[in-house]
């Protein structure tokens, strides 16, 4: 499409928005009436550790939104020389899980509770036994029922709880709902339904009852919505709190909020049974959309979650990818300056990560541990970054590197190992995307090693979850009955450009040969927890 005809476009409202909050930036995304991103904007955030739980504040929610807003407002005006007032359709995702409750006032009654934290064992614990299903510390009801078993005094006064894209859509549009992916992180989803599974409803309700709420989690819950319903308008007060220029005008239809698991996996067009994707960034999780279901439970450490339009996903995820080799490489970086060499950050990151091709295939005998936070699929409530090796290591540059890209998808390959060894579930297609595969040369190879099977990245997912997110705003709009999986294909994903690497056979020995003695130096990792503060 022309530049003329996107300006065009945009000053005729017909362009689409996505935005996603994830854990390092919140991104806006503008796709034109072909489905193209066309302009972007983003706002960079962390997470913050308060009392022992990680979180973000209210303020830094809306502070973050508007900022990505009004960015990619100005990338606008720069590249079509219009003004952005108007939207066809618009959509917000975000990280998944984590919890937000707020009472009959509206009032937030405790700090955001985000995936991140591992404080819900016991809850998790007892409502997978209670309801024979995968309940991770992550989910929503993880969060609500260990309060409940804290005897934590705010439980009483909850009237509505739901997750980050849930309460910005619920900001947008006055409206409480959930797309049915974000939904299925909070509590189980009847695949036959597509919505909140009613048995199971029945058996927390009957649980609690004793505690004497006047709540039912049946009132509490926002109500859940599949791709391509209708879910709100944008009002006037939303429009102000996504807009502090006051320029953006009110009414645009939004499609249903979802989460990073969702727009993910329509992103990668994987929403069809055998179809799968790899988000990898500052946390890691492996999507697969299910022919059937899983046999057992697994206690908790497989997800059983869905896609925007409600089919059965196994997920595998992994608190921890990214993030300590990015503190490694800037410490690297630091190093380089200090003696006089100047470069940028891209070309500091190519460099490093491109150096891990050159070690040793089993990493020389190096064992990194990227734990920051907690990582529930290896049993860890807490986590301390650590470095291990044997006198006799092969200590380089090299190998080093290596270690830290094979370590970030450590903890993601003990769940997948369930899949594939105890499950066979069988996959035709598995898409990468995230920051994890900005080196294409270096991400794909070692993800097709680590998950030995062969992993493709697709010219478009650059854009990722929020691109993802605009997408399943335009289908709300034109998508006119068609069933998502089709609409992708034909709509998005026709004329894309995929690159796919097939695994060698030495790097997959390799990574095994790592992950050997990564699964037993674990007992090492859980000593550090237990001595370090």
């Amino acid at each position: 499409m022309t530049t003329e005809k996107i300006a065009e476009e945009i000053a005729g409202g017909k362009a689409i928005l996505g935005i996603e909050f994830g854990s390092t930036r919140i991104k806006a995304v503008l796709i034109n009436s072909e489905n193209e991103p066309i302009a972007s904007g983003a706002f960079d955030w962390e997470n913050s550790l308060i009392d022992g739980i990680w979180t973000y504040s209210l303020d830094e929610i809306h502070n973050g939104i508007s900022t990505a807003f009004v960015d990619m407002k100005k990338d606008v005006q720069s590249k079509y020389g219009v003004k952005l007032t108007k939207l066809r359709a618009m959509g917000i995702s975000a990280m998944m899980h984590g919890y937000l409750a707020f009472n009959k006032d509206d009032r937030l009654l405790v700090p955001f509770r985000t995936w991140r934290n591992t404080i819900t064992g016991e809850a998790s614990e007892k409502l997978s036994c209670l309801f024979n299903y995968p309940i991770p510390e992550r989910w929503s009801i993880a969060h609500l029922y260990q309060a409940i078993l804290k005897k934590e005094s705010h439980v009483k006064d909850v009237a509505f709880f739901t997750t980050l894209a849930g309460y910005a859509h619920w900001m947008l549009t006055g409206e409480k709902v959930l797309g049915v992916g974000d939904a299925s992180g909070m509590f189980p989803v009847d695949a036959a339904t597509g919505d909140y599974d009613k048995g199971m409803v029945s058996k927390f309700e009957d649980l609690v009852a004793p505690c004497g709420f006047a709540w039912k989690l049946s009132n509490i819950l926002p109500k859940c919505l599949p791709a391509g319903a209708s879910a709100g308008t944008l009002t006037a007060e939303g429009a102000k709190w996504l807009d502090p220029e006051g320029t953006l005008e009110p009414g645009t239809p939004l499609a249903p909020p979802e989460g990073d698991a969702g727009t993910g996996m329509v992103a990668t067009n994987s929403v069809a049974p055998r179809t799968g994707n790899v988000s990898a960034g500052t946390s890691v999780f492996a999507m697969v959309v299910l022919e059937k279901a899983l046999s057992k439970a697994y206690n908790g450490l497989i997800d059983i979650v869905a896609t925007p339009d409600g089919k059965p996903t196994a997920m595998a995820h992994a608190n921890n990818c990214t993030g300590e080799y990015d503190k490694w490489i800037k410490m690297f970086g630091a190093a380089a300056e200090l003696l006089g060499a100047k470069f940028s950050k891209g070309e500091m990151y190519d460099k490093l990560l491109a150096c891990a091709m050159k070690g040793d295939k089993d990493c020389g005998g190096l064992i990194p541990y990227n734990y920051i936070s907690g990582e529930s699929m290896t049993g860890f409530a807490s986590g301390r970054p650590l470095f291990v090796r044997t006198q006799n290591a092969k200590f380089t540059l090299e190998n080093f590197m290596r270690a830290q890209l094979f370590t970030a998808l450590g903890a993601l390959r003990t769940g997948m190992d369930i899949l594939f060894d105890s499950e066979h579930v069988k996959i035709d297609r598995l898409t990468g995307h995230g920051g994890f595969f900005k080196a294409e040369d270096v991400g794909l190879p070692v993800m097709a090693a680590a998950m030995h099977t062969p992993v493709s990245a697709l010219s478009t997912a650059g854009e990722g979850g929020p691109w993802g997110m605009a997408l399943l705003a335009s289908f709300l709009v034109n998508g006119n009955g068609a069933k998502l999986a089709d609409w992708l294909q034909a709509k998005a994903f026709a004329n894309a450009k995929v690159s796919t690497v097939q695994p060698e056979k030495a790097d997959i020995d390799g990574f095994n040969s790592f992950f050997a003695n990564y699964k037993k130096g674990l007992a090492v990792e859980r000593a550090a927890v237990e001595n370090l503060d």
